[in-house]
């Protein structure tokens, strides 16, 4: 028998509230017309430039992101919710890293075994025992959530480094207002649109100690060959500071310069969005030409901020993910608003027998891994393919978790024969610095083969905008 997904829109025969002027508007949209909007959308993407690589295959290396004009809608209420639980689980995370990098306070009492943490690959020894400025590691944290019914949501993952995807939250938006300004009439929708100023206002307020002017900001990049380079400069555009690559950058005495035509700036922030291994060749890895040498002894002595910090990727480790909720009550003192999901760490030899016997119910992942990529989907999978994975995780089990295969929620979404149910998923963007803060919506992936429930970009996923209706 199919699952009972839980379709937004549609809910016990009726068109839920949200949706309801949405029905109308769909009702009355010829197919002609759509599908002279959708080649208009992709048409306005190819021109902005909204494309992403896909490392390791041949074709299109910058291909558009299939983008679908039905959007995805929460009441005030429902957002309120999820707001409370992303901020209480973005404090909890910052929370964690701190500790684990200094007193470990949370392991010594038990709650989370000391090899998770201190024999991660994402665990920085090189930062031990430094405190970033307002105690913030994770400056930007991108919670992946599920739904799988009115009221219930979980968390499915947790990105503390370089969360990517906010460009697709902001030109969505754009281009559905540009292409149905009447909705907008008719809605009262949130807007997203202050996230570059409220992103630049949180990096500067992170500025280190030795900065004693207004702070200068600047986006750390690996270059245009990177798939994520649209989203690098087009950040930097809106927030109007540099978009510099390592070698714009050096090291002289106690901080960061940047090269300019004027002479030497000196940096104070540094959103950086490469990784921990490339950012500083004579700490991390001495090949690297991305990074900058010196600057993690500019970082160590508080002569330049790096957002989010070397390290905090071990808070994102999908092992340490299972302990999250009792982050949540060790650091707070509070019970978790926003629920994970189960979990089974192959690593302990019960959970690891529990996951072998139900392989073809199961989805498993890798600990380290990302982008839909080393998983099993198992009630997708064929025999062939879960005898494989089988004998990978008897091989290597601490490398994985598994989780049940949930009922991921369905948007209507437009698709050749029509409109149809895909599954979706949701990332906010939670910023973290003097204050929490997030707009009133995130990216919404969307699966748009039928009955798939694998929503990334690099597997065929698209993206919707996410509407949040003002109370």
């Amino acid at each position: 028998m199919a699952p009972d997904y839980f379709n937004e829109m549609y809910h016990s025969g009726q068109v839920r509230p949200p949706y309801q002027r949405l029905e109308d508007w769909t009702r009355a949209m010829p197919a002609e017309l759509r599908s002279l909007k959708q080649a208009e959308a992709e048409a306005l993407f190819r021109r902005i430039g909204i494309t992403f690589a896909v490392y390791g295959e041949g074709g299109d290396p910058d291909r558009l992101i299939p983008f679908d004009m039905f959007p995805r809608v929460f009441t005030g209420a429902e957002w309120a919710k999820l707001e409370r639980g992303i901020k209480q689980r973005a404090r909890a995370l910052n929370a964690f890293l701190v500790d684990v990098y200094g007193r470990g306070e949370i392991v010594r009492a038990g709650r989370i075994p000391a090899r998770l943490v201190y024999l991660n690959e994402a665990y920085e020894k090189a930062v031990a025992g430094i405190v970033p400025p307002r105690g913030v590691y994770s400056h930007i944290v991108g919670i992946d959530l599920v739904r799988t019914g009115p009221d219930e949501f979980f968390v499915l993952e947790d990105n503390c480094r370089t969360p990517s995807g906010v460009s697709y939250m902001l030109e969505n938006r754009e281009i559905m207002m540009r292409m149905f300004p009447e909705l907008f009439r008719e809605n009262r929708i949130q807007p997203v649109e202050r996230y570059p100023e409220l992103l630049r206002r949180t990096l500067a307020s992170v500025a280190p100690e030795k900065c004693d002017r207004n702070p200068t900001v600047a986006i750390l990049t690996p270059g245009h060959f990177n798939s994520a380079y649209y989203e690098h400069s087009f950040l930097a555009d809106l927030m109007g500071v540099e978009l510099v690559e390592g070698q714009d950058l050096f090291v002289e005495g106690e901080f960061v310069w940047m090269r300019t035509t004027e002479g030497p700036k000196k940096v104070d922030v540094l959103y950086r969005r490469i990784d921990d291994a490339f950012l500083d060749p004579l700490c991390f890895r001495p090949d690297s030409a991305l990074g900058i040498a010196g600057l993690m002894d500019v970082y160590r002595s508080g002569g330049v901020t790096i957002a989010s910090a070397p390290g905090a990727g071990v808070a994102d480790d999908k092992a340490i993910y299972t302990f999250v909720p009792e982050m949540i009550r060790f650091y707070l003192g509070e019970e978790p608003i926003l629920n994970n999901v189960p979990t089974w760490q192959c690593s302990r030899e019960e959970d690891l027998k529990y996951v072998l016997a139900h392989l073809p119910e199961l989805v498993v992942k890798e600990v380290h891994g990302s982008g839909g990529y080393g998983m099993l989907v198992g009630p997708k999978a064929t025999k062939e393919q879960i005898a494989w994975f089988a004998d990978k995780l008897r091989e290597v089990p601490e490398n994985y978790i598994a989780q049940p295969t949930l009922a991921l929620s369905t948007v209507p979404t437009f698709v050749e024969e029509g409109i149809a149910p895909r599954h979706v998923d949701l990332r906010p963007y939670c910023l973290v610095g003097e204050q929490i803060e997030l707009v009133p919506g995130g990216l919404t992936r969307v699966a748009l083969t039928e009955g798939s429930l694998v929503v990334n970009s690099s597997q065929g996923g698209g993206v919707k905008d996410t509407w949040v209706l003002a109370e």
